[in-house]
């Protein structure tokens, strides 16, 4: 069952979940990150960090709704961090709100922590087991099975306080009452769900951000709801289950921990560590209150949402909780509350160092000196990297400084062979970079090109306008007159680092071109004119011996006619 994944998501380059998750239970294939389900503990880590907020949460919402429209008898069961996450007045008023839903019954799941108190109490004056893990946390659970199964043998064989009250209730109220948890954990949703053997005790998990949804979307105010009681009797200490030292403190309420150290520890990693102590024997007759999330429950991945101070919350609860042993509530029996731990451990397979430098090799690690082991890509070192990409969890291409290595690699190589000179002027119109066709264009190394100016090289008034404006300025004809070259500049404002991208393209062929054909007009302009003189001329010399003959014509003519006229 997926409780938890990833929707698609731009992860390229990311990979801060595989940073986050210790127990690498995230692969990333294909520029996508999913999650391992069997190696996944369910601590919802990965979804806190996730900067893109691609969390899924199998959601038991309409399940639990389906429940209240069947009129099927629902009980509540509320986890006591609400004390110090939710927001009301007093608890009253939230019991209120969710029978105005149509639950059946509210309870606090610190009456079934009270159960697994007493067991606790039990295994400490047995003082049977040589070490004593605690087993609320289903994260930590998961974490011993999968990654630390040698240390099963010290987890006490008890239920968590949510299944002992899921259980306690389908045994006062009858099996076919639904049980529905409210809490902060999304672990919480694999434990009721997803494991056969605690199967049955709770039918459906919420969390605090859904149900304040819900209270939105049916138009509840919860400070304005009418006060109602819990349907159990105080809890009184074990509501402190929530905070670190929490279950520490029911514990030793009435009873001293004779022959066992306390232990509180908080945090995966703390915990790992605790862990990793434990299998070397390096711990002996010790009570471990072991907690995934740090702080405990009250910081769980489904209480962000409120929980922006733990130190308030944790105060809150600490203020509100009674420290006393309660006297009124049933209790199971050792067996009704008694759960069975294993061996769930995933083996991977090593790639042989033959394998291992091939795809080392592959990254641009030659030699052990190229291991950076930045831990960029998510894995500690670059071995572990290498080896999760030999496992199919991991792509070559997250080792970031060979990424950018052959970014900048791909990027010198574009800049050496492009046909125009490139150079970056800073404020002061100092030149910071240029490419090697802008070194051969200054006639100096780049050494020498980056401790001076530009304007020691050429007028450079468009590029200091475009610097003082912070704009851009396109297509500036210049002229270089030592080169005997010409040139267009482009100036590009790069507003994020308050310099200029100068590029010069060599217009000087375009030029001469464009030259040669102006003097072939001027040229054809000339032999025109000469050609137009030339036929005015021939016209004017028709002309005049057009006229001396017409003249002619005109007097022959005019005698003819007078000659005719006297006959």
């Amino acid at each position: 069952m997926r409780v938890i994944d990833f929707k698609d998501a731009k992860c390229r380059h990311c990979y801060k979940c595989v940073r986050n998750c210790d127990v690498k239970a995230i692969a990333v294939q294909n520029e996508q990150a999913r999650i391992i389900q069997e190696r996944c503990i369910h601590c919802g880590h990965c979804l806190e960090v996730c900067p893109q907020n691609a969390k899924t949460f199998a959601s038991d919402v309409e399940r639990v709704k389906g429940y209240l429209k069947n009129n099927e008898r629902t009980v509540i069961s509320i986890a006591p961090s609400y004390m110090g996450v939710l927001d009301f007045d007093r608890p009253e008023q939230l019991v209120g709100a969710l029978m105005s839903l149509g639950f059946y019954e509210v309870r606090e799941t610190a009456e079934g922590a009270a159960m697994v108190t007493n067991e606790y109490k039990r295994l400490i004056r047995e003082g049977e087991m040589e070490n004593i893990i605690t087993t609320c946390c289903p994260s930590v659970n998961d974490l011993v099975e999968k990654y630390y199964p040698e240390c099963t043998q010290y987890l006490a064989p008890v239920v968590s306080p949510m299944i002992a009250h899921g259980r306690y209730i389908k045994k006062t109220h009858g099996a076919d009452t639904r049980v529905v948890f409210l809490g902060p954990c999304i672990a919480k949703k694999q434990e009721a769900v997803g494991d056969e053997r605690i199967f049955g005790a709770v039918d459906a998990i919420l969390t605090f951000e859904e149900i304040d949804d819900w209270f939105k979307e049916a138009g509840i105010n919860v400070r304005e709801c009418e006060d109602k009681p819990f349907a159990n009797p105080t809890p009184e200490v074990n509501r402190l289950y929530p905070i670190g030292g929490g279950v520490i403190q029911s514990v030793i309420a009435d009873d001293d921990m004779e022959g066992y150290d306390k232990v509180q520890v908080d945090g995966l990693k703390n915990c790992m560590e605790m862990l990793e102590c434990l299998k070397e024997g390096g711990l002996n007759k010790c009570f471990i209150e072991a907690n995934v999330c740090a702080g405990g429950c009250v910081k769980g991945p489904a209480s962000s949402k409120w929980n922006k101070s733990f130190v308030k919350a944790r105060v809150k609860l600490e203020r509100d909780a009674s420290y006393k042993t309660p006297s009124e509530i049933e209790y199971l029996s050792t067996g009704e509350l008694e759960r069975a731990f294993g061996d769930r451990s995933l083996h991977e397979d090593l790639p042989s160092e033959k394998e291992y430098r091939e795809i080392l090799k592959a990254i641009g690690k030659y030699s052990e000196k190229d291991e950076l082991n930045c831990g960029a890509c998510g894995y500690s070192t670059c071995r572990e990297k290498a080896a999760a990409v030999y496992n199919g969890k991991a792509e070559i291409n997250m080792c970031l400084p060979y990424t950018l290595m052959q970014s900048e690699s791909m990027s010198n190589v574009v800049l050496d062979v492009t046909p125009d000179a490139i150079l970056i002027i800073d404020s002061e119109m100092r030149i910071i970079e240029c490419n090697k066709k802008a070194q051969a264009l200054l006639g100096v190394s780049k050494e020498e090109a980056l401790e001076r100016y530009i304007f020691e090289f050429m007028e450079a008034d468009d590029v200091e306008k475009a610097l003082s404006e912070k704009r851009s300025i396109q297509d500036v004809k210049i002229k270089l007159e030592h080169e005997g070259l010409i040139m267009r500049r482009n100036v590009a404002y790069i507003g994020n680092m308050d310099c200029a991208l100068l590029t010069f393209h060599d217009i000087t062929n375009e030029e001469k071109i464009k030259e040669q054909h102006y003097n072939f007009k001027l040229e054809a302009m000339d032999i025109a004119k000469k050609v137009i003189d030339k036929q005015m001329t021939v016209a004017q010399e028709i002309a005049g011996l057009l006229g001396e003959t017409t003249a002619e014509t005109k007097v022959t003519m005019t005698k003819l006619r007078d000659l005719i006229l006297e006959d």
